[in-house]
């Protein structure tokens, strides 16, 4: 009678084990979806700023022959942008792109008659409605990075989280140097 009321009591406990590792596990999974279409989000909001870029681009281009080094920035990133295959990368394109298109804001107002055209007006007013969207998003993929990051580094999920290779996840950081304002020289 004692054998199978200790062997019941290894069964409940193993059994208590297995179903907290089981949801554990299936949490860590839900968290790391969460990044995952975070990071689609960010991905989908960059790719509309990309395929705005080259439209104003043409528009003010027209207008501002001189101005090609600006341009040229822009394109560059824009290249960059493309051929970026991890967080860190497209992050570093992201802030070329947007130091590249502060200039570009700083050349125009040095062109009032520029900044009164109809079509680069639109495309600016899209162009800042981007960015925001580009801001919130990353904002919320690193929120979802560290609400897994925190999930997978806390005891007990940490031991299963290493057995079962979850791993950390990149923030998106903002470029060294991003906090100071864009030099532009004429």
């Amino acid at each position: 009678m004692k054998k199978n009321k200790t062997l019941l009591i290894i069964i409940g406990v193993v059994a208590l084990f297995a179903v907290y590792g089981f949801t554990t596990y299936n949490g860590m999974i839900s968290k790391e979806a969460d990044v995952d279409a975070q990071w689609a989000n960010v991905e989908s909001k960059l790719q509309r700023r990309y395929d705005l870029v080259p439209n104003l681009v043409n528009s003010v281009e027209g207008s501002m022959k001189q101005e090609k080094e600006v341009f040229g920035d822009i394109s560059e990133a824009r290249s960059k942008m493309a051929g970026a295959s991890t967080v860190k990368e497209t992050a570093a394109a992201s802030n070329e792109m947007e130091t590249a298109l502060s200039r570009l804001l700083v050349v125009m107002e040095n062109y009032p008659d520029l900044k009164s055209n109809e079509n680069v007006k639109t495309l600016m007013t899209q162009l800042e409605s981007t960015e925001n969207r580009i801001s919130v998003e990353r904002d919320r993929y690193n929120k979802a990075v560290k609400n897994y990051n925190v999930s997978i580094r806390k005891f007990p999920k940490s031991l299963i989280a290493n057995m079962t290779g979850f791993e950390q996840k990149d923030y998106f950081e903002a470029q060294e140097g991003a906090e100071k304002a864009p030099e532009v020289n004429y």
